[in-house]
């Protein structure tokens, strides 16, 4: 994984528009200058609310999104729709000194702003972009344990691929993000993941990070390993051609709780955890480990 320099790190931290204000890019190239660190923050990205949360800042989250749900402390707050149906009204009613959301999110953001809040848009798809966002937000909340936050993440990430027998390696897996089928491809924070812990991924990167694909295609590519969550592994045994499928043949598949599925598809502070979880379910599917004919 490439780390952004130090150096860059540092401006990230120390940059302002002048004495007293607080100024930051985002992902949109749209600079943003606030009066001093946001004391009154919305999250309208579960992975967004998780980081703020995670440096520290959770009090200062006075509304998320319906799919924030983590920490649990979150569930206690105002649900203000999502990225890509906020209940404006609402979020205006609670005074945010931000609103953080996705850059995907381009029409909430003008909706927003068109009503003279401050909107900073961040969107975390691989684990260079986690780095970067959380470093981000470490900025905007002048908080100064962001870079030491990562570190341990991405530690985190390097010890669950240790704890992987080397006969998992080289294991040909397919991760369905959702009903579509939507699948993690090489280039998304999924993948990168995967490849970390040293599995071919069947979905390769020309796809673009979570593409639409083709039945047929996994068919085709008839992975050893499929992880899936639970809202979409109930599908499997109606798609034609599936029950050919080596992991669908073998019983090769992690199907994931929603829980654990939520940990796994956001690219924020648990991506460790996500990691753990993927190895466990690699070091107990892969034919590889359990001795099984490649």
């Amino acid at each position: 994984m490439k780390w952004i320099p130090w150096t860059l790190a540092a401006m990230l931290a120390c940059a302002s528009a002048s004495a007293g204000t607080l100024q930051l890019t985002d992902d949109r190239g749209v600079t943003v200058t606030l009066p001093s660190a946001p004391q009154r923050i919305v999250s309208l990205l579960p992975s967004l609310s998780e980081t703020v949360c995670e440096l520290g800042y959770c009090e200062r989250l006075v509304g998320v999104d319906r799919y924030s749900t983590y920490p649990t402390a979150l569930q206690k707050l105002p649900q203000v729709g999502g990225g890509v149906d906020p209940n404006v009204e609402m979020i205006v009613a609670l005074h945010p000194d931000v609103v953080l959301l996705a850059k995907s999110t381009r029409a909430a953001a003008s909706r927003l702003e068109a009503l003279g809040l401050k909107v900073v848009a961040l969107e975390p798809k691989t684990h260079a972009d986690v780095q970067r966002v959380m470093l981000k937000i470490g900025q905007l909340l002048e908080a100064k344990d962001a870079q030491r936050i990562w570190r341990a993440i991405d530690a985190g990430v390097s010890a669950a691929a240790q704890s992987l027998p080397a006969s998992v390696r080289g294991t040909r897996v397919y991760f369905e993000v959702n009903p579509g089928p939507y699948a993690a491809s090489e280039t998304s924070f999924i993948g990168e993941t995967l490849t970390r812990l040293g599995v071919k991924n069947i979905v390769p990167a020309s796809l673009g990070p979570f593409p639409k694909v083709n039945p047929e295609y996994i068919v085709r590519a008839n992975p050893d390993v499929i992880l899936i969550g639970q809202s979409s592994a109930a599908s499997l045994s109606t798609r034609p051609g599936w029950q050919s499928i080596r992991a669908m043949r073998e019983q090769r598949m992690c199907v994931f709780a929603s829980d654990e599925a939520n940990v796994l598809v956001r690219p924020g502070p648990r991506m460790a955890e996500a990691a753990r979880i993927m190895a466990r379910c690699l070091e107990s599917k892969s034919p590889r480990a359990s001795g099984a004919k490649p």
